[in-house]
């Protein structure tokens, strides 16, 4: 189309040109040569199409466009990075606001966790104060924030009214004698052999720990079902792995992360997120991870979904006969979790309820291959009664809300003689709901999802033969 109109536009001036021509002919000037021949000079407008500006234009232009886009992108880019950074200045402002009010006790962790977000926020602070126009005081004000928490919590590690810090160091060094007094005892006691962890030459669980709270989860408050924990038995070269699994409505979980050691979890470092996908959704807070494996109910379903996490991979998907599922028999208090997988110091377990056993748990020792049922036993305790429960060494241990910061361990069942027990082991909490509680065998800890928060509890039992 531009050639054809360079063309005509050529055409038209080389006809204008001969019609100046004409118009100017009779009043030029000559000469006359001997031989009689007459000689003048016509000088033309210039009146060439200047092709090599129109040209220069359309470059301009383009580069123009490209310039303009990518200013765009940018602009697009730091308005989610501005998004981003609100919600988490909301994240550290509750924080501060909750050390402040001494609603909960705290650690030098906290103060070195919360001093390293700052630390990242106001690197970020400064990159688009640097790149971006601040037209209406946004980022300085959130650098204003930014500096008076840093102050903030200065004021508040220094002033440490009660002590805290330095009654948990304490406690840390009373604890560390105490194991070492215990030590010495059943090395002096031939008749109770010290417990192996990842074994069972121990009796029945005699007791729970108060609650350590490790962090809140990495998505942060809005996600207060999911589940948490730490690989039992990680496949080299893994050395050690920790996860973490938050639904992201209470009922469905699409991402989840992991680490590769303890210190990493709590630094938030080196992390490692995957996502399942729209179609491959885990359903409740009934998951656990075991051998880099990621085992979960299949949302919409009573299937079991065997997940590699090196690949996040599908490595299998399998039926629970008559498991109950879509929230038919969950745990009261925690919706979702019709299907709640476990592992104890035997391998793979589901926990669910059928139609059949009319609510009561059923217990399904799984195939961790396959995900082929081995055995199975049916309870008589009803399902939606429990908060949730767990296993260790083949007993079922199952707990109920007492007040929303006070739970029990109120009922057991023993796969090896088919008998169930009611007990009484009371224990705290942080927060009001137990999401997801995962028995890790290697350290004899519970790893709860409460309300967010990621705890840890430390599980004691009698000796061996004995049960009280």
């Amino acid at each position: 189309m531009f050639t054809a109109s360079l063309h005509i536009l050529l055409l038209s001036s080389i006809l204008t040109t001969q019609e100046t021509a004409a118009m100017v002919a009779g009043n030029v000037s000559g000469s006359v040569d001997p031989n009689g021949f007459c000689y003048c000079t016509v000088s033309y407008p210039d009146l060439t199409f200047p092709v090599d500006r129109v040209e220069q234009l359309e470059m301009l232009s383009v580069s123009l466009s490209t310039t303009v886009e990518r200013e765009l992108i940018k602009i697009q880019e730091f308005a989610s990075k501005l998004s981003i950074h609100e919600n988490r200045m909301q994240n550290l402002t509750f924080r501060v606001e909750t050390m402040e009010n001494d609603v909960v006790s705290y650690s030098e962790l906290d103060f070195e966790l919360l001093k390293l977000e700052i630390r990242q926020m106001e690197s970020l602070t400064n990159k688009m104060k640097a790149t971006v126009a601040d037209s209406n005081g946004i980022i300085e004000q959130l650098s204003t924030e930014l500096k008076n928490m840093t102050l903030a919590i200065t004021k508040l590690e220094k002033f440490d009214k009660n002590n805290v810090l330095a009654i948990r160091r304490e406690v840390v060094a009373l604890k560390k004698r105490l194991e070492r007094c215990q030590e010495i005892r059943n090395q002096t006691n031939p008749t109770q052999p010290p417990i192996v962890y990842g074994s069972c030459n121990h009796g029945l669980v005699s007791n729970i720990s108060e609650p350590f709270v490790v962090q809140l989860n990495w998505r942060g408050f809005p996600y207060k079902a999911g589940a948490w924990g730490r690989d039992p038995a990680p496949v080299p070269p893994k050395k050690d792995l920790y996860w973490q699994a938050p639904l992201g409505d209470g009922r469905f979980m699409d991402y989840y992360r992991q680490y590769g050691s303890f210190d990493d979890l709590l630094l938030y470092k080196n992390p490692k997120d995957y996502q399942l996908g729209s179609g491959h959704l885990a359903q409740g807070s009934g998951m656990v991870m075991y051998k880099n494996n990621l085992y979960y109910n299949l949302r919409d379903s009573r299937n079991i979904r065997k997940v590699d996490i090196d690949t996040n991979g599908i490595v299998l998907t399998k039926e629970l006969p008559g498991a109950a599922f879509n929230n038919r028999f969950s745990y009261s208090g925690t919706p979702w979790q019709d299907i709640d997988l476990a592992v104890d110091e035997s391998g793979l377990w589901a926990i669910y309820a059928t139609e059949e056993s009319t609510g009561n748990i059923v217990i399904s020792k799984l195939n961790e291959t396959t995900l082929s049922v081995e055995k199975t036993w049916v309870t008589g305790q009803y399902k939606p009664a429990a908060s949730n429960a767990f296993i260790v060494c083949g007993v079922l241990y199952a707990t109920k809300t007492i007040t929303t910061r006070q739970e029990e361990i109120f009922y057991m069942y023993d796969t090896k003689t088919n008998q169930d027990t009611k007990i009484s082991i009371p224990f705290k909490k942080v927060m009001e709901y137990l999401h997801g509680i995962n028995y890790n065998p290697p350290d004899h800890k519970l790893y709860v999802y409460n309300d967010g928060y990621l705890i840890t509890y430390d599980l004691s039992f009698y000796p061996k033969n004995t049960n009280s």
